[in-house]
């Protein structure tokens, strides 16, 4: 019995080798051909998400660069990162470089190139400091001087200008941030922690039209985001600035601020502000704004309450010059309402309802004033050079 299963065994080998030999060999495979016999094709697997990467950083990486502040080295004792539930990625906050002291370069943040000629888009938080030099170093590690730096003052965008070498720099190309998708892919580079450049994370697009209020509260940058990208990439200090990818290998957001408070949550601002921005520039050579020169603080049902106060807007601080001193606005006001439309709760209404003005258009504000209404009209003015 055991001799005749292995001769059973035996046959069934020799049989498969022979069906193989007839299926595979040159001659047999001609006259199926000829027959109408088609023989079952491979099935060959792709790795979409390695490759997808993989493109994007060949033909986006030699476009993103990293910024660079002179500064004094960092002492012992500067400030830490991040202060509140949404950070900037700013840097420690370092001391002023003292006569005898000599000063570095110090990577700060990323950006990336949008035109041959020399345009820089990065957040404007990276260059903030009016009275510092920077320079920015492409991936091909070659230095340029930021020889100008436009800030739009509604945006955390800012726009470096460098001279470009001969033959001009390779932009990047801007996709469409309003069509995005919960659940997208997408890809960040940046200068990872200031040290660590071109450095590359992917993730999804965790959620779209966050609004966070992000920057450092104890030294009083703060800036409020509205209408962001969240995203679960890996992206750390030194990343502000650089662009998040989508699967075609188009910026479709900068990358900007951090979750202190939790782990790969991060927020990007969306590509068609930044556009927005550009054609603004292109077209004026500035970003030219109206503004109404206030800051303020948003005063909230339970927090006006408490203090006996109207819900709205409590103006913190006035700019000199600014079309809110021109009409009369002072230090302590509460703004109830903008062009008839009420500010309460944790609104944005000042800022989206200014930005969807002209220069020169005139505002109708509704301002609490020790226990009166006053009705004040400003007009708006261009933001000045920053």
């Amino acid at each position: 019995m055991r001799k005749l299963i292995v001769i059973v065994i035996i046959l069934i080998v020799i049989l498969g080798v022979w069906n193989a030999a007839i299926l595979y060999s040159p001659g047999i495979s001609s006259f199926l051909k000829n027959q109408n016999i088609t023989l079952p094709a491979q099935k060959v697997q792709i790795v979409t998400e390695e490759s997808v990467t993989i493109d994007a950083v060949k033909k986006v990486g030699p476009s993103v660069i990293t910024v660079e502040e002179e500064t004094q080295p960092a002492t012992s004792g500067s400030s830490t990162f991040n202060f509140g539930p949404f950070s900037i990625f700013n840097f420690p906050q370092l001391q002023p470089a003292q006569p005898d002291q000599t000063t570095q370069p110090q990577a700060i943040g990323s950006g990336f190139i949008v035109t041959k000629d020399g345009l820089v888009v990065t957040s404007k938080h990276v260059v903030a400091d009016v009275g510092a030099k920077y320079q920015i170093i492409t991936a091909d590690d070659k230095n340029f001087i930021v020889e100008k730096i436009y800030r739009d003052p509604l945006n955390d965008i800012a726009i470096l200008k460098i001279t470009p070498p001969a033959g001009g720099l390779i932009p990047v190309i801007l996709g469409d941030s309003s069509k995005l998708q919960v659940g997208q892919f997408v890809i960040a580079i940046g200068t990872a922690l200031g040290e660590f450049r071109s450095t590359v994370t992917t993730g999804v697009i965790s959620g779209l039209g966050r609004g966070i209020t992000a920057g450092d509260e104890l030294q009083g940058s703060v800036e409020k985001l509205d209408n962001v990208i969240q995203t679960d990439a890996a992206i750390n200090p030194g990343n502000s600035g650089g662009p998040l990818l989508n699967s075609k290998s188009q910026v479709i957001g900068i990358n900007t601020a951090i979750a202190s408070g939790g782990q790969n949550i991060g927020f990007a601002l969306p590509i068609n502000i930044v556009k927005d921005s550009l054609d603004n520039f292109n077209k004026t050579g500035q970003f030219n704004r109206p503004y109404l020169g206030v800051t303020y603080e948003i005063l909230n049902k339970d927090v006006a309450t408490y203090n006996n106060v109207p819900e709205g807007a409590y103006i913190q601080s006035i700019i000199t010059g600014s079309p809110a001193e021109k009409a009369g606005i002072v230090q302590g006001d509460i703004i109830l309402t903008i062009d008839g439309k009420k500010i309460s709760g944790n609104s944005n209404l000042i800022t989206s309802e200014i930005s969807s003005k002209k220069i020169g258009d005139e505002v109708n504000l509704s301002i609490w004033r020790d226990g009166k209404t006053l009705e004040i009209k400003a007009t708006l003015t261009a933001v000045p050079d920053q």
